[in-house]
């Protein structure tokens, strides 16, 4: 881990003295991390709760920055109060899926999900990207973000492949040293907390069911999947998310070799262990065998959204019963106070009283500049003829399609609600691809639905068509009835429905091939714009098009696309991903298993048409 001026020793000299004042409850609590709607300010004084998050669109007041301010003033007070026992006050950590920008709070910069990042490939945007969302973090007064993502993503089906920079460890390796040195800085007031994850594996789930099996050897595993972290580690990650998935019929929460040999032994990982979402009740139906397993295992700190009492409670009773060694309990308190120094956290003031709390820089034209660039440098020309780009100002320019004028969709999700928004409504600042287009040619027209078209009444149209927000579980391609292996026993992933069940976009969004068809039909040239969370089998809507564009999930800044579209810039993105063709719908849908229709690294620039 990257060190304060503070020497390392006396890092740990400081922990042992803690430690050696602390009771065994208050090291359990530390071990704690409830969601903040089960849990009070008194709650986590009282039971000296170590860190509380916010889920997937749980946010406090008006969700402003000044509301999560005051939240989190509230949370720090009552963790730092004066016990009157003598006790340590330990000052808790707030954790937040800040992963494309600060997207749980309105009027955040919203930035590409990471497979547009992937496609630009550019590592020094990467990093300025991570220090914008840590300046934005820090003005809602949170100290730690569960980012960067370092997933590679084996198989198109998988619900979360855009949050995965690319299919091979390569560009997600460039990446991760960027990201973790842009949240985390010096370390010092103007950085946050990153956490790599999931540990391990999560990318390579058979069919990309999420958080099902990874079936490989442990040459392919360490090759593919665990490359990724080791430049993480190596710029001083302090936090490492557990993985929900199984390698090899044992699920990654329970899983004492993937955990502690490797991870902290072998890669000499100092910092601690967070599980996922609930993670540990994927290791059995019994609670208290669950607990006793994840700790045991490896898992530091314990990321339980309601029945965090009965948690501590069930660690508490396996101490006692002499399941869980206190040597365990130790590490892992010692592994969480480790990080909360190296950050500063006990010398930082109260939230309120923080440098960045609620500046004026939260959302501020210069953050949007830097999101507007890496829309631009993500975008992927696939096809061009005729010469329709770049657009002319004074063209007459018709823009239909369900995805030109909906913020919400551009940022996909994880973004302010869990599964993303539709609409203007929730996405507050930024510009709609429509916005974009309309600000450099007034003269455009909006019509999103249109079914046929005068040709005498436009030059060109722009349809931007594709997916609907989702996250997770609920963006697999699966069949509906599939029951995924390893599943956990309290909430299957098959519980959700999936977004369909192939990757033809036709299939998935007939209105796209239909509004296409129709202003296609009329000859009008037409240049299709595809806002999605991963490459889809679009040869129909291709074949239409005099152009085509992947746009993937820009996020906030819409304006982006029209600078590429109007040749302010050339494009300049490339494939991250392999993108299948109509052959891959007869065969596996894994890019790996399939002739792509284009190879990874493909992309063409404007005087390629």
């Amino acid at each position: 881990m990257a060190e304060r001026p503070v020497s390392a020793a006396s890092f740990e000299a400081r922990i042992e003295a803690l430690l050696g004042r602390m009771s065994l409850d208050q090291k359990l609590g530390q071990m704690t991390q409830a969601e903040r709607m089960a849990i009070t300010p008194d709650e986590v004084r009282d039971f000296h709760i170590g860190s509380v998050l916010s889920g997937g669109g749980s946010t406090p007041g008006e969700n402003t920055p000044a509301d999560w301010v005051a939240m989190n003033d509230a949370y720090w007070a009552a963790s730092t109060e004066e016990r009157p026992d003598g006790a340590p006050a330990i000052p808790l950590l707030y954790g937040v899926d800040a992963i494309h920008g600060h997207n749980n709070v309105r009027g955040a910069t919203v930035f590409p999900h990471n497979i547009g990042l992937g496609a630009a490939n550019d590592p020094d945007l990467l990093e300025r990207i991570a220090r914008v969302t840590a300046r934005e973090i820090l003005a809602t007064g949170v100290e730690w973000t569960f980012a960067p993502t370092l997933a590679v993503a084996r198989d198109l089906r998988w619900g979360r492949t855009y949050e995965s920079y690319g299919e091979t460890p390569e560009i997600v390796s460039r990446y991760a040293s960027a990201f973790v040195r842009g949240l985390q800085g010096d370390l010092g007031s103007d950085s946050v907390i990153a956490c790599a994850k999931h540990w391990v594996g999560d990318g390579g789930t058979e069919e990309g069911v999420d958080q099902g099996e990874t079936t490989l050897s442990e040459s392919d595993l360490r090759t593919i999947h665990i490359a990724p972290y080791l430049p993480a580690l190596e710029a001083g990650v302090l936090t490492v998310m557990a993985s929900y998935n199984s390698w090899n019929g044992v699920k990654c929460h329970g899983h004492e070799y993937l955990l502690t040999q490797v991870l902290k032994d072998e890669l000499g990982f100092s910092g601690f262990v967070i599980s996922d979402w609930d993670g540990i009740d994927q290791l059995s139906s019994d609670p208290q065998e669950a607990i006793v397993l994840g700790a045991n295992a490896g898992i530091d700190m314990f990321m339980v959204s309601v029945e965090w009492r009965r948690f501590i409670q069930g660690l508490k009773s396996g101490v006692e019963r002499g399941r869980i060694p206190m040597e365990r309990i130790d590490d892992a308190v010692r592994r969480i106070l480790r990080v909360k120094l190296a950050c500063g956290l006990f010398e930082r003031p109260r939230p309120s009283q923080r440098r960045w709390s609620g500046h004026a820089s939260f959302g501020s034209p210069e953050h949007r500049a830097v999101a507007r660039e890496a829309v631009r440098k993500s975008l992927v020309l696939l096809k061009h003829e005729g010469d329709v780009l770049p657009l002319k100002r004074d063209a007459r320019i018709l823009v239909a399609g369900k995805n030109a004028h909906d913020r919400g969709h551009q940022c996909g999700g994880f973004t302010i609600a869990w599964q993303g928004t539709s609409g203007q409504e929730f996405v507050e600042g930024g510009t709609s691809i429509w916005e974009g287009i309309l600000e450099n040619a007034p003269d455009a027209v909006l019509d999103p639905d249109i079914a046929s078209v005068d040709p005498s009444e436009f030059d060109l149209a722009v349809v931007v068509i594709g997916e609907r927000p989702y996250a997770e579980g609920m963006g697999d391609i699966r069949s509906a009835e599939r029951v995924e292996p390893g599943s956990r026993p309290h909430q299957d992933r098959a519980d959700l429905a999936p977004y369909g069940q192939t990757l033809q976009l036709s299939a998935l969004h007939p209105e796209d091939l239909e509004v296409i068809r129709g202003i296609a039909s009329s000859g009008t040239p037409l240049v299709a714009i595809l806002v999605s969370g991963r490459p889809l089998v679009a040869d129909e809507e291709m074949a239409a098009s005099s152009a085509f564009i992947a746009a993937w999930l820009p996020g906030s800044e819409g304006q982006g696309v029209a600078d590429v579209l109007f040749g302010e810039h050339d494009f300049t993105g490339r494939l991250s991903f392999s993108w299948p063709g109509s052959q891959a719908l007869t065969r596996s849908q894994s890019p790996f298993n399939s002739e792509p229709l284009f190879p990874r690294g493909h992309g063409l620039r404007l005087t390629d048409g």
